[in-house]
């Protein structure tokens, strides 16, 4: 056998590898009730913010823990731990996506990414149209 076939042969496996490693590992979307049954797994849940519950941040204590309660698309609450520091305009979201994996006192997030509100009106969207 030559030697190019086994170097060929080598990065195909070493491809092949790869792909089942990056599959297993990958995150996945998935609501608080998943995440709890898989705690050392990282999961994207989408909810809505509860706006009648404390959000507690204290930038001069902690500037990089905030914490807030979020409602999955399943319409399960839980309390959400941020690692980072308070988005802007963080109230006004209309969607909430919380990155990371769930602990025994609630979903311990490493990321988050908002959706705000459209600051045009329906009105002025079909006027476009």
């Amino acid at each position: 056998m030559k030697k190019s076939h086994i170097v060929l042969i080598l990065v195909i496996a070493g491809a092949i590898g790869l792909a089942f490693y990056s599959l297993q590992s990958s995150e996945t979307y998935a609501s608080f009730r998943e995440a709890s049954a898989h705690p050392d797994k990282i999961f994207h849940v989408v909810g809505k913010l509860n706006l009648e519950k404390e959000m507690v941040y204290n930038p001069l204590e902690d500037a990089n823990l905030f914490s807030f309660y979020l409602i999955d698309k399943e319409g399960k609450e839980n309390r959400v731990w941020l690692y980072k520091t308070k988005p802007q305009d963080f109230e006004k979201s209309e969607q909430v996506v919380v990155v990371g994996s769930m602990k025994g006192d609630g979903f311990h997030a490493k990321d988050v990414l908002t959706k705000c509100p459209s600051k045009y009106s329906d009105a002025q969207t079909q006027e476009v149209q």
